[in-house]
């Protein structure tokens, strides 16, 4: 019997290298797929295809091309909100569904919040190690570009959400919404609130787990994603 199909999408100012230590761990049970979104992993960077709904539309092209019948998927952050936007427009597309850390209720505010972290000038100086990651992951493309553009995208996405409650609550497809503790990006009650409007969704806060994909523990992750996706295949 063939593997069931598993498409990793990644986090803003990721790409599918991001991803590959936990599809290690996750290949075994399925067949592992993903691809950088525009702007990412060296893609040119422009504001017309660095948006949230056009990463929605780059999940719905990728399976239409690839995939005849419904995928689970995992996304990471950014990944996470692109497969529920997609979803919400096919939901026919899709198996399964596990986020992790993604931030479901965009607001002026919170955009706000997000994008005083995304200042290359502070980053080459607070950071500098983080920053010749970034460089290295999206050459030929220039990270300071990379990081803009992500900055122009929450503060889009704060304006104005592409999901809403009304978009989620639409979304007929079983959904693992995992929130770390310690992660005070997705982490708060206004998420959980739009998180329960999916209606085959489960909230699961994990402990001692921030944000940043690298400093989560991989094996209770892939465990979370696996047994999910194969309880609903």
């Amino acid at each position: 019997m063939p593997k069931p199909t598993l498409l990793l999408l990644h986090g803003a100012l990721g790409s599918p290298s991001t991803l590959q230590p936990l599809a290690e761990r996750l290949q075994s049970d399925f067949t592992i797929k993903t691809f950088a979104f525009a702007g990412h992993g060296g893609g040119e960077v422009r504001p017309d295809t660095f948006t949230l709904p056009h990463f929605g539309a780059e999940v719905l092209g990728f399976l239409k091309e690839h995939e005849t019948a419904p995928v689970h998927v995992f996304g990471y952050s950014m990944g996470g909100y692109a497969a529920l936007l997609a979803a919400s427009q096919e939901p026919a597309r899709f198996a399964s569904i596990t986020t992790l850390g993604t931030k479901l209720d965009w607001s002026v505010e919170s955009a706000a919040a997000e994008t005083r972290f995304l200042d290359p000038d502070k980053m080459l100086a607070k950071v500098p190690a983080f920053a010749e990651q970034l460089r290295q992951r999206h050459t030929p493309a220039d990270w300071v570009n990379v990081v803009r553009a992500t900055s122009a995208l929450m503060q889009a996405a704060g304006a104005n959400p592409p999901l809403t409650a009304t978009a989620l609550a639409g979304i007929p497809v079983p959904v693992q919404v995992l929130v770390g503790d310690a992660d005070h990006t997705a982490g708060n009650e206004v998420g959980v609130v739009m998180a329960a409007q999916l209606p085959k969704g489960c909230y699961e806060v994990l402990a001692a787990t921030p944000h940043p994909l690298e400093r989560v523990e991989l094996d209770m992750l892939s465990l979370k994603i696996r047994e999910f996706a194969l309880r609903t295949h």
